[in-house]
């Protein structure tokens, strides 16, 4: 068990690993790649892995509702704890809030379960990032303006994706191999992305980097037990929702953070030092998940 969950994991932080080292020592400005990947690279990959397979409303909503209750409950959550100790809530809530389903959640899906994996996946990410784009950024500043989520490029191609997905609408086979080899770019460009972004990033604060990156899994996994004891979801859906509930805050915290001037550097202890513990905690999740 050991050995394959070393397997599914050293692929992902190796690559991790590989992008700080880069951002270390050649300090590289991937503002247009990052951008490139969210505007063209990772819609081809949601766009590709939703019309790919046909819409299932009996699996593919109760999943969507069950990610949907594990963001909304870890900010309740997060935002009890931010009040009991006296921690702005708009610094905690939303590092335990939104988790990091893009840069490692679709790569982790795909390496433990297989392709089979990725299209519930991408599910799961679009709901959590639909939720951080909109509600996130409100958060941070009442004054955001909730309907620009529909000015997103991933958003309209899940709502593509989904419509091909329901209607049956085939797509000429040709067409799809090239969409999905531009989403297969997305991947591996999020993963040397986030270690750039995190070799940009400093422990300012460790205790409460320490108790962001405790909480986000923590309470993501547990919330997650409760959905899985209460409701009865088929085995690979139960899988990725405990791994979905054992992902690290999202690098996207800090970037909202800087954007709305929120203790950006409080919030960056917490996803780097969150992203390092996320060996422990995703080995833990793994562990209780793998057959």
């Amino acid at each position: 068990m050991l050995l394959r969950i070393v397997s599914i994991l050293f692929p992902l932080f190796s690559i991790v690993a590989l992008g700080y080292f880069v951002g270390r020592r050649f300090r590289p400005d991937l503002a247009h790649a990052n951008k490139l990947n969210m505007d063209v690279f990772v819609p081809a990959l949601v766009f590709a892995a939703l019309a790919s397979r046909p819409f299932r409303p009996e699996n593919d909503i109760p999943l969507l509702l069950a990610t949907l209750v594990m963001v909304v409950g870890s900010g309740l959550a997060a935002w009890v704890l931010a009040r009991l100790l006296k921690i702005d809530p708009k610094t905690l809530v939303p590092p335990v809030m939104f988790n990091n389903c893009g840069n490692l959640g679709l790569p982790l899906a795909v390496l433990a379960f297989g392709d089979k994996a990725l299209a519930p996946m991408v599910v799961m990410f679009m709901a959590s990032n639909l939720m951080h784009f909109s509600f996130g950024a409100w958060l941070l500043d009442h004054r955001v303006r909730m309907v620009t989520i529909w000015k997103v490029p991933s958003v309209l191609a899940t709502f593509a994706g989904l419509a091909v997905g329901m209607l049956g609408i085939p797509v000429w086979e040709p067409l799809l191999v090239s969409i999905k080899m531009v989403g297969d770019i997305a991947i591996p460009l999020m993963l040397i992305g986030l270690g750039v972004r995190l070799s940009d990033s400093r422990i300012s604060s460790v205790r409460l980097g320490l108790l962001g990156a405790v909480a986000r899994p923590l309470v993501g996994m547990a919330i997650a037990a409760v959905l899985l004891m209460l409701f009865d979801f088929p085995p690979l859906q139960k899988a990725l929702i405990l791994v979905f509930g054992a992902l690290p805050p999202a690098v996207l915290n800090f970037i909202f953070a800087e954007r709305y001037g929120q203790e950006p550097e409080k919030v960056a202890s917490m996803v780097l030092i969150g992203n390092v513990a996320a060996l422990l905690f995703l080995s833990v999740a793994l562990a209780l998940v793998l057959p």
